[in-house]
């Protein structure tokens, strides 16, 4: 089923305060008992994303090819360049955003369900809000993710991928050219995402 086509919708401003935001993605340990446990139950509460509206665009109606470079968690250089010809799909995201953790589930059963279709796809996770390597590295293993991401490089990924994607959580599916096809301001789900995935390969 082809999702939802809306106009292209405002994004939400995260509201979170940045010693907050620090303290809760430093660990993952302790309730509300213990600092870190406050300040997570705090963000869990403030943090403000979008309602995972879905934006769809005819081929005739996308902008210029994205060119996303970077380095991902486990030190390997990444372009989106090197991708054209197939789909590409980029979600940023960070471990103290509530939404973001929530999703990741997800995506990760879109990633697997996608890599069993007649499709050339490729993941890639956009790491943000100022966490190490090393605490993003850690976060995907708990949690399960087997696609890469790129580490946190202050802003630049973001400013690459045409202030579409200001606040995480969002998702961007590049079509074969590396333009913005379809685009999820929020949360996404499995379904969600691989009927976009779908859409975009059978659109061009």
């Amino acid at each position: 089923m082809t999702p939802r086509s809306t106009r292209p919708a405002r994004f939400a401003a995260a509201t979170l305060a940045l010693p907050l935001l620090l303290l809760a993605g430093c660990t993952d340990e302790g309730g509300t008992n213990t600092v870190a446990g406050q300040a997570r139950e705090v963000a869990d509460r403030a943090y403000n994303s979008g309602d995972g509206r879905i934006e769809t665009l005819a081929p005739d109606e996308r902008g210029e090819p994205v060119e996303l470079t970077g380095r991902t968690l486990t030190g390997e250089d990444w372009s989106s360049v090197d991708h054209r010809g197939g789909i590409v799909v980029l979600n940023v995201w960070g471990s103290w955003c509530p939404p973001c953790v929530s999703e990741m589930p997800e995506l990760e059963k879109a990633w697997t369900t996608l890599q069993k279709r007649d499709h050339k796809v490729q993941f890639m996770g956009v790491n943000t809000g100022g966490e190490s390597p090393a605490t993003a590295a850690a976060f995907l293993q708990r949690t399960g993710t087997s696609y890469p991401s790129l580490e946190d490089d202050g802003g630049v990924a973001l400013i690459a991928l045409q202030e579409k994607a200001s606040t995480p959580p969002t998702t961007l599916v590049l079509d074969t050219q590396g333009r913005i096809a379809a685009r999820v301001v929020g949360e996404t789900t499995a379904a969600t995402l691989t009927g976009l995935v779908d859409d975009v390969a059978a659109k061009g």
